[in-house]
């Protein structure tokens, strides 16, 4: 088989094949961006090896270029990389081959050749690779027969899958991720390969396990990667939290529905609406705390009471376990969680313009997003209640838009502050302070006082007298 590339693509190619020429060096163009190109992904990165020093050829490529792009050089790993203006990423490494020990996926690395590079691939669709050289530019080089598995949408290992997934526990989880991305079937062999060697993933640092989860999260469908990574036991060893949501248990003609699979639809009904990497993550922590408040009540049936709370608690440890971020993007999560269930309490009649300003003002700007995360939680397989729900749902967002209008409610701050407080009654940082801030920011959003600086001057006075507390004369 031979490629037909993209004049904007030759533009680049032409330039590597010609600096790989000068050189004498054998070179190819391999991995994913050949897989891509394939399927008709659209795909911005390239990957180049060559046999002998990559160094060498991407700088020499960079001089073919007017003003001449800037050449990161990892010498310690033999691989070089140029960032284009027009967006393309191009790596360079020299061919190799590799050899593992068992407690470590950090190989021993020796120059090879082109056959060596392509059989330490992940998978026979990412051992793909276009000869460069001038005499057959285009040519595919597929000695595990990748074409074959990529028309028939198959994922499998190049070498036996015991000898692929222990030398790089990884590629399993890569492996599920290429599976859930692009809709493809893993082979029965390399699949049993992963189940045997789940236990292997252990090695692997946390950054790069979370880095395929947050890939696997961003898919269209992410629920595919977790349910292949649960039934594989992956996820039993990465992410046990998730895992413990499964099963569903009935008592007394009362049952309750499997978390696990609710929490995977949830990211799913979420994921067509958004690709907010953190959104997408409240969705996977909406539920996490239903195990440890999971409660049976007689003539009831089983409850979760406070699982939203629980939950919230329980973010900044999972964010810590996993290496996610403990920044903004935490807090985000955390603060959804903790709310997922606060604006279906505002479908039921009679509900105060004080509980829409409390929602509004806890949720601030991200009020749009937490909708969104609530709308998808309707998993019920009746049309008629979720119909019903996303109903209801568009009546709180009315409601919250009305009142939002009136009251400005959003990041609302009180107009007094913490240190108008202390210096009004002449006090330290204390916990009276709080007790009257704290008044007022109830005061107003409970619309007891309009939100001025006059009607909130004379409620902190009366409630500083009320604590028996003497404004200081000025």
């Amino acid at each position: 088989m031979e490629i037909q590339f993209h004049p904007d693509e030759r533009i680049w190619l032409d330039r590597v094949a010609d600096s790989a020429q000068s050189l004498g060096l054998e070179t190819y163009l391999v991995g994913g961006f050949v897989r891509d190109k394939i399927l008709g992904r659209p795909t911005k990165d390239a990957d180049f090896v060559c046999v002998g020093n990559a160094l060498d050829l991407a700088q020499k490529v960079a001089e073919a270029y007017t003003p001449r792009p800037t050449v990161s050089l990892f010498k310690t790993f033999g691989t070089a990389h140029i960032q284009l203006k027009d967006g393309w990423d191009l790596e360079f490494v020299g061919a190799r081959r590799e050899s593992y020990q068992s407690d470590s996926r950090k190989p021993q690395v020796e120059p090879g050749t082109i056959q060596d590079d392509q059989q330490r691939r992940d998978l026979t669709i990412n051992a793909l690779a276009v000869s460069l050289d001038r005499d057959r530019f285009g040519v595919v080089i597929d000695p595990f027969d990748g074409l074959k598995d990529l028309a028939e949408k198959i994922l499998r290992t190049p070498l036996p899958p015991d000898q692929t997934f222990i030398d790089d526990p990884l590629r399993m989880m890569r492996t599920i991720r290429f599976a859930t991305q692009l809709g493809f079937t893993i082979e029965e062999n390399t699949w049993n390969g992963i189940c045997q060697n789940a236990d292997r993933i252990r090695i692997i640092s946390q950054e790069r396990i979370t880095e395929e989860l947050n890939k696997i999260l961003l898919a269209e469908k992410p629920s595919i990667g977790f349910d292949l990574l649960y039934r594989s036991g992956l996820l039993e060893r990465i992410f046990p939290q998730l895992v413990a949501l499964r099963g569903a248990e009935n008592r007394d003609g009362h049952g309750h529905k499997d978390n696990f699979y609710h929490t995977l639809q949830v990211v799913d009904n979420l994921s067509q609406n958004t690709n907010d990497l953190w959104l997408r993550w409240a969705a996977v922590l909406h539920d996490i705390a239903k195990p440890q408040t999971k409660r049976y009540e007689e003539g009831h049936g089983w409850t979760f009471h406070g699982h939203e709370v629980v939950g919230g608690r329980m973010v900044p440890k999972i964010f810590t376990q996993l290496k996610l971020p403990l920044n903004e993007h935490m807090r985000f999560v955390k603060k959804l969680v903790e709310l997922h269930l606060r604006p279906i309490s505002l479908t039921k009649e009679n509900i105060t313009d004080s509980a829409v300003r409390r929602l509004l003002f806890e949720a601030g700007d991200d009020f749009d997003s937490l909708m969104i995360l609530c709308e998808a939680d309707i998993t019920s397989k009746n049309k008629q209640k979720v119909n019903r729900y996303l109903s209801n749902f568009q009546l709180v967002r009315e409601r919250c838009r009305e009142v939002e209008e009136k009251d400005q409610v959003r990041n609302w701050q009180p107009p007094i502050t913490g240190e108008l407080i202390m210096s009004t009654f002449g006090l330290s940082p204390s916990k009276p302070v709080g007790i009257i801030k704290d008044a007022l920011k109830d005061a107003m959003l409970d619309g007891i006082i309009p939100n001025t600086y006059e009607a909130a001057h004379a409620f902190m006075l009366l409630k500083g007298a009320e604590l028996g507390l003497t404004a200081v004369s000025r």
